[in-house]
């Protein structure tokens, strides 16, 4: 189909489910502000970035797995596409259990390490145990197998999944806050909503396996069969660059909450709904990445050229509208938006002003993990993983200490659009070095070809 309507049917499933991704995170934070309870906002806050890195896992695996898979589609080559798949879903599965019995273990030392208090480590650590110990490995293997459902095409399924599941926990929240969980256990209900819709979802993604039993790639018990050493770098050289980008991000939110957290937890709370709030437009950004990765990354491997440039075109447009909107709409919007999660007017106030500055950096942090998604679709995972270490070691974290010192509390907060400006100038001049040599490497296999 035509370019922009390949794009469009892949993200907008994707978008969606992003969306509700979004929302059923938001969805804990917003009820939980219902209790008007700063500190169990700044406590189920503080395991934002803990959560996130479960979901790198899925990124090892599902990312790395879902781009060669489509890759080795271009290639015509199903075979070695069906052991890829199969390999990656055992890897989710070994390295998600791994890190929910490794948080169970160092429960209280990562609790610290993350910034939680005296008067927030209680609720900090009762989400974390039903979030990410008991619903890690439903969470990484759902998410997992979307993105490898996705890499053959079937976006509206793989975003159905993630969808439903985030839904189930939007109806589920108030039901264990509110109504079956006493008073006090608030964030104990939420954790054990985000649990079971987890499990559904993943559920549900496994129905679809056993639906497609005829299918040459994507089956449920599929047997277990090692792909190429060329195959295995494949998944890990694009996988691991996408879980370590990843960690990295959350590496970033929490020298964040650790900066926040040496000022007030009236702060605290603030940045955590702003750090929230501000995933709307992120999210719809990944999702037109995500949408985008698997058509470039067959085209690339197909050596189709124009179409794939033709995707990366469109896509980058696309995602630049959205963001350009966003800051429109978040900055007229600012103080209803944190309204609406807390009625505490400090935290109300502070996180306005906070969110007003963050919004800024929306069309700067679309640029910058575009080139990471397209770097990922063509198999150069040393790019990707260049561009992210630069981004967050080099540009963003370091950037929050020296704005935290010279200018304080609003420094932390301006540090995303000063580290991603740089991020966006060295991604672009990478990736013009990189097309400039795959251009001519092209043209020596034409002429190769032509004798």
């Amino acid at each position: 189909m035509p370019v922009a309507a390949a794009v469009r049917t892949m993200a907008v499933p994707t978008v969606i489910s992003q969306l509700i991704i979004l929302i059923y995170n938001i969805a804990d934070t917003f009820f939980i502000g219902r209790t008007d309870n700063s500190y169990m906002v700044a406590g189920a806050s503080l395991i934002l970035p803990v959560f996130n890195i479960s979901l790198s896992i899925s990124g090892l695996a599902g990312v790395g797995g879902g781009a060669l898979i489509s890759r080795l589609l271009g290639e015509k080559r199903p075979d070695e596409a069906r052991r890829v798949y199969s390999f990656s879903v055992w890897l989710s599965i070994a390295v998600s259990a791994l890190f929910s019995l490794a948080t169970l273990i160092f429960m209280r030392p990562l609790m610290g390490f993350i910034g939680a208090g005296e008067n927030t480590y209680g609720f900090a650590s009762s989400y974390a145990f039903f979030v990410i110990v008991c619903g890690g490995i439903p969470t990484v293997l759902s998410n997992t197998l979307s993105t490898l459902i996705r890499s053959v095409g079937e976006s509206r399924k793989a975003g159905f999944g993630i969808t439903m599941g985030g839904i189930i926990n939007i109806v589920l929240d108030p039901l264990f806050m509110f109504v079956l969980l006493p008073d006090g256990m608030e964030i104990i209900g939420a954790g054990a909503a985000t649990c079971l819709s987890n499990c559904i979802a993943c559920a549900y993604f496994i129905i679809v396996l056993i639906r497609r039993r005829d299918d040459r790639i994507l089956k449920l018990l599929s047997p277990f069969r090692l792909p190429s050493l060329k195959s295995l770098g494949g998944i890990f050289g694009v996988g691991v660059p996408s879980a370590v980008s990843t960690l990295l991000f959350d590496l970033d939110y929490i020298v964040i909450d650790r900066l926040m957290a040496g000022y007030h937890d009236i702060a605290l709370a603030a940045i955590g709904i702003v750090l929230k709030a501000e995933r709307l437009p992120l999210n719809i950004g990944v999702g037109i990445c995500q949408g985008m990765m698997p058509i470039v990354a067959y085209n690339y491997a197909s050596k189709d050229h124009k179409r794939m440039n033709d995707t990366k075109r469109y896509s980058l447009k696309l995602g630049l509208v959205c963001a350009a909107v966003s800051i429109i709409l978040y900055e007229i919007f600012a103080g209803y938006i944190m309204g609406f999660f807390i009625k505490y007017p400090q935290t109300v106030q502070l996180g306005t002003d906070f969110l007003r500055v963050r919004v800024l950096a929306t069309p700067l942090m679309f640029l910058s993990f575009f080139h990471v998604f397209l770097f990922n679709g063509f198999g150069k995972g040393g790019h990707a993983l260049f561009l992210g270490v630069m981004r967050w070691l080099v540009f963003n974290i370091p950037m929050l200490f020296i704005l935290d010192h010279f200018i304080g509390m609003y420094g932390i907060v301006w540090a995303q659009t000063a580290g991603d400006l740089l991020t966006v100038i060295l991604s672009f001049v990478v990736y013009r070095v990189f097309s400039r040599k795959n251009f001519t490497q092209h043209i020596h296999e034409k002429m190769k070809a032509c004798g």
